[in-house]
Formats: C-alpha cells, structure tokens, sequence
C-alpha cells in the first residue's frame, strides 16, 4: 500500500491507523499548493481531486475519503480493536464518531479557517460552532477516556482535526477533558511513530 499525505493535514489520521493495526505501507509526500509529490510528479494525475488522504492499494486502485479509509484500515486488524465486529455497538459507536467529526469538526475547520480572503463574520460563525461542538466533546471526555469508550480510529480523526487548533491558535484551555484526551492520544507510541515520520516532531 501507498498513503499519499500531506504533514499535518488529515491524512495523519489514516497514517496512524496503518501504524496501529501494523500494516505495511510506504508514504507519499504531496505539496497540496504545488499538487505535486515529493518526486515531482503531479498529483492531479494521481487524485483528480487533488486532496489527501488517498490509499493506492496493492492491486493499484486508488482511495480517498478519510473516514471510509478509516474504515478500511482498521479492518485490516482480524480482531478489528480500532472499530469493532460488524453489527455491534462498540462498530455503531465509532462509525457515528468517525461521522461526527467529518462533518462537525472537520468541515468546521475546512476551508474556512484556512483561507485568507474568509470573510471575518464567517471566520467567527466558524469559530463559534467549534466551541459548541468542544464543549460537547470536553463533557464526552470527562466521563470516558477516549470517544467510543476504547481507543479507535475516531480518536485518531478526532485528535488529528483538533490539534488544528493549535496551528491556528485557538485555545483550548476552557477545555481540560479535551485537552487531556489530546495528551492520551499524543502519548501513544504509533501516534509519535507517525508525528515523527511526516515531520512534526523532533
């Protein structure tokens, strides 16, 4: 497998699944201004989309999609530890997280807190309807230590789009269940495997 990535961006999150569930891949670099690779080809002709993550499987067929992804990966594990067996309540848990935060958190960040010429009164209605859903997650966090009740694939979504929030300086400290879940995810060996790997730790 190949996982097409961006340092930081939230093909992270499908990064530290691979790792998780000891899977054999090799990462592909791409510059999202340039949509180039790190080899210098352009990427457009690999994803027309443009965006990561995209997983190039063995059979060379290509995939995006984050929280399908996701999916995916964790399926790799037999035992399935990141999401649960089909059919049951701890799987319904995680998929209803993963689709949480795709379209709650993700899409509250992207594009429009990114984006320069993002109108103020946009910027701060994004702003506001993160708070709202941190809250919701502070109160999530502080009875239970990771989202689904044991550590899945929606932690590392989640963790990987809510340490955004410190690239764009938005504080978190209203939030101490959320940040100490940031903490317990950051902490885990394959999650500073794939911090280290894409270059945002030392």
């Amino acid at each position: 497998m190949k996982l097409f990535y961006a340092p930081g961006a939230c093909s992270l999150a499908v990064h530290i699944a691979l790792r998780e569930v000891g899977a054999t891949f090799d990462l592909v670099k791409v510059d999202l201004a340039r949509h180039t690779t790190e080899a210098g080809a352009n990427f457009l002709d690999i994803s027309p989309r443009g965006y990561v993550p995209l997983l190039e499987l063995a059979d060379q067929s290509r995939h995006t999609e984050g929280a399908a992804l996701l999916q995916y990966v964790a399926d790799l594990d037999p035992a399935r530890a990141l999401i649960g067996q089909p059919g049951s309540r701890e799987r319904l848990a995680v998929l209803e997280w993963l689709t949480f935060i795709s379209t709650e958190l993700h899409k509250g960040f992207s594009p429009w807190l990114w984006h320069k010429e993002t109108a103020d009164s946009t910027r701060q209605a994004a702003r506001a309807k993160l708070a709202t859903r941190f809250t919701e997650l502070d109160a999530v966090l502080s009875r239970s230590d990771f989202l689904a009740g044991a550590y899945s694939v929606a932690d590392a979504y989640g963790f990987t789009i809510v340490n955004w929030s410190n690239l764009l300086g938005i504080p978190l400290t209203t939030y101490p269940h959320l940040q100490a879940w940031m903490a317990r995810v950051a902490a885990r060996p394959q999650v500073q495997a794939a911090l280290r790997a894409e270059g945002l730790l030392s």
